[in-house]
């Protein structure tokens, strides 16, 4: 079991990192934000279909069994599916299968649009068959976007998002859903709400409006939370606005900061280096993602201690702080929330991290909608020099 749950993990590890390529390099350009953001759509229906099929594990404890293998069909389904899909022709032409490019944009661009394409193509791969190094990460301009995408997933998984979504089912116990599972259910459906309205908007506003706009989103539900936390409020009133923050900011988050992340650091990246930057961006995804759950953790087990009134409540509050100087970007910021908000710091913090994310996409993402891969690689390559918008 050990051996199966570790080859799942590298199935997803490799799947988060090629197939917002995939779909980036296929997808036509007036419809590469509203084709990307289906990879989210999909994650969300694919947590919905697990968590609707865990309900009845809760009174059935050999029903692991079920979904294990219910776990294997979407895995069928990929398999026979990608026999149908084409290569992507940015890929073609970059290895010299220039006809079998043109083909394939033809195909799923139309006629019309296949000779800008080629000739966009072209300009971007000639005189460069070599194979990108890591080094070159360090270099103009791949250290800007490789900084680009790192910090994009830094900022996303400090904010929060993994905390709110494993953990949301203390905040709806306290409105009477004592059902983990059915918690958890509720923040799927929300979080594939703003999904498909983010499918919508994705190529009408654009992804810089979208990530600013998130993060504001998630900010506020934050600060709605800390204030239902920290001020003298009625229970059931404070426990309706933890309620309503939580899935304010699960839908926001789909909104923006989900889906663009990953969609847009494929679109600033060049042909040459887009899989090393993918592939350091969601290295720093999964590290900040298992520095987050074991913070949210321990705040876990700190609030339900100090709720008992637990004996050993100093050490662990100790062992938290000891833990967020390490994790050295929010240690320092914590430790002082900790001191004066008590339990609701966290949440600010979450909504402190929201509030820088929407000031970096500010003024360091470069907006993409309605721009082919190629134009935005000319725009920012030294060599080739362009408005940057």
């Amino acid at each position: 079991m050990l051996l199966g749950r570790f080859l799942v993990g590298i199935g997803i590890g490799v799947n988060t990192v090629l197939v917002p390529i995939y779909i980036s390099e296929v997808a036509p350009t007036k419809y590469r934000g509203t084709l990307g953001t289906l990879c989210q759509i999909g994650t969300c229906l694919g947590i919905i279909a697990a968590l609707s099929l865990g309900i009845p594990s809760e009174s059935d404890p050999h029903w692991w069994r079920t979904m294990l293998y219910a776990a294997c069909v979407p895995g069928f389904f990929i398999v026979v599916g990608m026999q149908f899909a084409v290569e992507s022709p940015r890929w073609l032409a970059k290895v010299g299968r220039l006809d079998d490019a043109r083909k394939v944009v033809e195909n799923i661009w139309g006629v019309a649009e296949a000779e800008k394409a080629m000739e966009e193509m072209k300009s971007v791969v000639a005189n460069d068959d070599s194979q990108a190094s890591w080094s070159e990460l360090l270099a103009e301009p791949h250290n800007r976007v490789a900084l680009i995408g790192g910090s994009l997933f830094f900022l996303q998984q400090f904010a929060g998002i993994n905390g709110v979504l494993y953990f949301s089912s203390l905040t709806f116990r306290d409105v009477g859903i004592t059902s983990g599972i059915l918690a958890s259910l509720y923040v799927g459906i929300t979080n594939f709400g703003g999904a498909l309205v983010a499918s919508n908007l994705m190529d009408k506003q654009g992804r810089k409006n979208l990530l600013i706009g998130s993060y504001l989103g998630m900010a506020f539900a934050m600060f709605l939370i800390v204030f239902s936390i920290s001020f003298p409020l009625d229970e059931g009133v404070g426990h309706t606005l933890s309620v309503t923050g939580t899935l304010l900011y699960i839908f926001t988050f789909a909104l923006g900061a989900g889906p663009v992340t990953g969609i847009i650091i494929p679109e600033l990246s060049s042909a040459r280096t887009r899989s090393k930057v993918m592939g350091f961006s969601f290295t720093v995804h999964w590290v900040c993602t298992l520095l987050t759950l074991y913070q949210k953790t321990y705040f876990t087990s700190i609030v339900l201690s100090q709720k008992k009134n637990c004996p050993v409540y100093p050490y662990m509050l100790m062992e938290l702080i000891v833990c967020q100087i390490c994790n050295f970007v929010v240690g320092l910021y914590f430790l002082e929330l900790v001191k004066l908000f008590g339990v609701g710091a966290v949440y600010a913090g979450f909504g402190g991290v929201s509030l820088l994310s929407a000031l970096f996409a500010y003024n360091f993402i470069v907006e993409t909608k309605g721009r082919s891969l190629e134009e935005i690689e000319m725009s920012l390559s030294p060599a080739a020099p362009g408005e940057r918008k």
